[in-house]
């Protein structure tokens, strides 16, 4: 399970012309599944999220975490995240779960991240979305339970 992490002021997925989903302060998820993902994977993610300390505290420094902060997600699949283009010009995707695979781990993991309380907004699988966005800091991270 591959995670781009991004800290934003706000931002927002359309479908077409219809936003469907939308956070004020909190985190941009990109999702990416691989074919042996399972459960441990996604409760690791979601533990691994909620807690980064990478909101800014009184003092200007990177110790509080979106739980402290009281932020949203907005958690968009992007099965492009396992693309591989080390070779020729065109990435490949073999890496990347099948839909039937993918799908499934998705609404899992989004069922986890709705049960820790917070605002949880979405994309929509597999459609074709336009996601904006205001980086804040600009800060982005990768995760990947590749590493466990």
């Amino acid at each position: 399970m591959r995670v781009v992490v991004q800290r934003v002021q706000r931002a927002r997925v359309r479908v077409g012309n219809e936003t469907i989903g939308e956070i004020g302060q909190g985190l941009l998820l990109f999702v990416g599944f691989t074919h042996d993902d399972s459960e441990p994977d996604l409760t690791y993610m979601v533990d691994k999220i909620t807690n980064l300390r990478i909101f800014e505290d009184p003092d200007g420094k990177m110790n509080d975490s979106l739980l402290d902060v009281g932020g949203a997600i907005l958690s968009v699949s992007q099965f492009t995240l396992y693309g591989d283009a080390r070779k020729g010009r065109r990435p490949n995707f073999m890496e990347a779960a099948r839909p039937e695979v993918a799908e499934p781990l998705y609404d899992r993991f989004t069922e986890l991240l709705r049960d820790t309380g917070m605002i949880i907004r979405t994309g929509k699988f597999g459609a074709m979305m336009e996601v904006e966005l205001v980086n804040d800091g600009p800060v982005t991270l990768t995760l990947d339970t590749d590493y466990l």
